[in-house]
């Protein structure tokens, strides 16, 4: 067996090594002097590596399909720093939330550049997305339309984009499939037909074209031709956004496929049967943050009862994924990162869950208390999911690349996590 490193050299991040004293580092600086000075749990994020994988997304899809534009699914990592590099790798915005809004607005995201998502958008939301002048809306259904209306100022126009179901039951999790004929999102084709025709000449609405999203960790690239097959059929439209949804490697014998590959099969699908002159959009979030981002942990405990189990100080309150979905994730100790593993344990976290398990038969070398734990490929969700279960503070999130470290989320201090309940404070809860 190969050293842990070599064998997850393509889970980790794009600028990650060993140096001389077999420590992993990540954009020059090894990881257990990352963990020193901002204490962990931490996410660490690769940023050359984060913008190699942006440029390939944008300077790919921009040779196949000159008119195109490639949106960051900002829900796989809503921090603002991330917005404001996205932006500046040249990519536009897909928000699906009010926070998600506000973040893109604070990283100074021009309006023209955001696309507000969500299948319950509330009032508030559309009337903050009118008022920045938020690009364009995707169209949920009916209720979507009724709430723009409500919201546009006399004589402003807005463009929408209408989702489509695509009836696609991609091979995934069933959390993270949204094309088949069940999903909560879009409208079935026939729907999307007859609002186009009713959008059609609309003074406020203006109907730019179609969405189409059919999930998530997406292992194969054929579904996502075949969704842009099933779209064309609604009609001809200047715009079509055909979202994202690549899967990323996790573990060693994962194999995704490569943007490359991934556009190949979007372009010529497009190619066959969208208009030439049509504007292609697409949407990646997983497969651009994913691999470039780790979780950095600390052993607490070590302990062999009927298994063998390694604790650290971090679990469901800083990556559920594990939990939520099955998703299987790669460790690494990052004080001996090409040592061979030579037992296997059960690594898990610290919140009082039986399920709070981070790897399930994990392989690690020798672990002992201090130890420093990498979790490979956590850039996607991992944040977006984090919580205060058993009293957790957020972790700190730093951006790395060339030597120097950048903190782009401090962590949550206590100050922050009481701010909350100051109002309790008003009442005698004594009786």
């Amino acid at each position: 067996m190969s050293g842990a490193f070599e064998r997850l050299s393509h889970v980790l991040p794009e600028e990650s090594s060993v140096d001389a004293g077999g420590q992993l580092t990540i954009g020059g600086i090894p990881v257990v002097e990352l963990a020193r000075r901002y204490g962990t749990p931490l996410h660490v994020i690769d940023e050359a590596g984060l913008r190699r994988q942006m440029r390939r997304y944008v300077s790919g899809l921009t040779a196949r399909w000159p008119n195109s534009e490639v949106l960051f699914a900002s829900k796989s990592l809503p921090i603002v720093a991330m917005y404001a590099v996205a932006a500046s790798e040249g990519m536009s915005i897909d928000v699906a939330g009010l926070g998600e809004l506000v973040m893109a607005i604070e990283a100074g995201v021009p309006g023209a550049r955001i696309y507000q998502h969500g299948n319950a958008k509330t009032t508030e939301e559309i009337t903050r997305a009118i008022e920045y002048g938020v690009g364009t809306i995707i169209v949920d259904g009916r209720d979507d339309l009724h709430r723009i209306r409500a919201a546009l100022p006399e004589g402003r126009q807005q463009a929408v984009l209408l989702r489509v179901i695509p009836n696609i039951d991609a091979e995934t999790h069933e959390s993270q499939a949204t094309g088949g004929d069940t999903s909560k999102f879009g409208v079935t084709l026939d729907q999307a037909a007859e609002l186009a025709a009713e959008l059609r000449g609309d003074g406020q609405i203006r109907l730019d074209g179609l969405h189409v999203h059919i999930g998530s960790q997406i292992l194969q690239t054929a579904p996502f031709g075949e969704a842009v097959r099933r779209v064309s059929a609604v009609g001809q439209f200047p715009v079509y956004d055909v979202g994202g949804g690549l899967g990323v490697s996790y573990v060693e014998t994962d194999s995704a496929p490569s943007v490359e590959a991934y556009l190949d099969e979007v372009v010529a699908a497009a190619r066959a049967v969208l208009p030439a002159q049509a504007k292609l959009l697409i949407e990646p979030g997983r497969s651009i943050i994913a691999r470039a981002g780790v979780t950095v942990y600390t052993v607490t405990t070590v302990k062999t009862t009927g298994r063998t189990f390694v604790a650290v100080d971090g679990g469901l309150a800083d990556h559920l994924d594990t939990a939520l979905t099955g998703q299987r994730y790669s460790p690494i100790l990052a004080d001996r990162a090409n040592a061979e593993p030579d037992g296997i344990v059960q690594l898990v976290g610290r919140q009082c869950e039986s399920g709070d398990l981070l790897v399930d038969r994990a392989e690690l070398n020798s672990p002992a208390v201090g130890d420093t734990v990498v979790l490979a490929a956590t850039g996607a969700y991992s944040y977006s999911l984090t919580n205060n279960y058993n009293g957790a503070r957020r972790p700190a999130i730093v951006f790395v690349a060339n030597g120097r470290d950048r903190l782009a989320v401090r962590r949550e201090s206590f100050t922050d996590f009481l701010a909350l309940h100051d109002v309790a404070k008003e009442h005698d809860w004594s009786s």
